[in-house]
């Protein structure tokens, strides 16, 4: 059986253009932590990663063990995201750049038939297995984005900025105001593996909410 792969399934989301365009987002569930800090210093980005990887793939494996929720389908676990804020200001990728200030939500897609009560019992399992991880910080979530622009970044995370100017330029020259809010916030998708990928290869979506 062919796995949903919702990269290549879902290209409107996650294959953008190198220019700005725009998307209405739809509902999607969500494994989600918080917190804050730089992400390449900080211990709790790297142990939210260990989480919502470890939860994301307990899911996936369920099938090994005969364990998998009603409605299981071969799947991709789909990238890494991330969410971004600060306190004081309608954070835009700009307007703060000491990144001990950032404050984020990493998350990671689920499939449709993931529910709440699939989260918990993945949660128990995940416990048994790695005791060591905090996981009352993981969450199960519903996220509905609404109108947004976003681009396909291609390059190092510090080069971001030069996209943000194309997306805030887009929405300017096509009546849009960026709608930045405590729901709605600097949105990107991690399409590369830092570790295996030069800086200058790098493929991040950047999505921005706005209204008309």
């Amino acid at each position: 059986m062919e796995k949903l792969d919702y990269k290549k399934e879902y290209k409107d989301l996650y294959q953008p253009a190198a220019k700005p365009s725009l998307i209405d987002v739809p509902e999607m569930i969500f494994f989600a932590v918080d917190g804050e800090g730089d992400p390449n210093t900080s211990p709790s980005y790297k142990e939210a990663m260990e989480i919502l990887y470890g939860l994301s793939f307990t899911v996936k494996m369920s099938k090994l063990n005969g364990s998998q929720p009603e409605g299981y389908f071969e799947y991709v676990v789909p990238p890494l995201e991330g969410l971004w804020y600060a306190d004081g200001v309608d954070f835009d990728g700009l307007n703060v750049t000491d990144k001990n200030k950032f404050k984020w939500m990493s998350m990671i897609r689920q499939p449709e038939f993931v529910t709440e009560q699939v989260f918990e019992a993945t949660r128990e399992k995940l416990a048994k297995k790695k005791p060591q991880l905090d996981l009352s910080k993981a969450r199960f979530m519903k996220n509905t984005e609404g109108l947004c622009v976003q681009i396909m970044h291609k390059g190092s995370y510090d080069s971001e900025p030069e996209s943000i100017l194309k997306i805030k330029k887009f929405a300017e020259e096509n009546g849009l105001t960026e709608d930045f809010s405590a729901e709605r916030l600097h949105h990107e998708i991690y399409l590369s593996d830092p570790r295996k990928c030069a800086p200058e290869r790098l493929r991040t979506v950047i999505r921005h909410p706005v209204r008309r």
